[in-house]
């Protein structure tokens, strides 16, 4: 999948340029990001995107020196599946304790 990247947002556009897929993730302090929204179109629900997208965000975040607050709730579960993905996480951060916001 050709994601198209930008400082705060990783989204994919279909044929026609409309947005059907994105991960946000806007600057909350001084290197750390909150992961507060992931969508996928309901066309390729069920294909991994949304776990593509949070890979790339992962891969641009660490690669960048960030630390991540996911509120999201498809992020919140993907951190707590991959536990070798946490490194990027806020320090101190209990992923029990966060409050999901938003729902893919």
């Amino acid at each position: 999948m050709n994601f198209i990247k930008t400082k705060e947002h990783i989204y994919l556009n279909d044929n026609h340029n409309e947005m059907i897929a994105e991960v946000r993730f806007p600057l909350v302090g001084d290197h750390l990001v909150e992961i507060n929204r992931t969508y996928v179109d309901s066309s390729l629900r069920g294909q991994g995107v949304a776990n593509k997208l949070l890979e790339a965000a992962y891969q641009q975040l660490k690669e960048q020196n960030y630390k991540v607050i996911p509120t999201c709730s498809y992020a919140l579960a993907w951190f707590k599946r991959n536990i070798d993905k946490q490194d990027i996480l806020k320090p101190g951060l209990d992923l029990d304790k966060l409050k999901e916001e938003c729902a893919i």
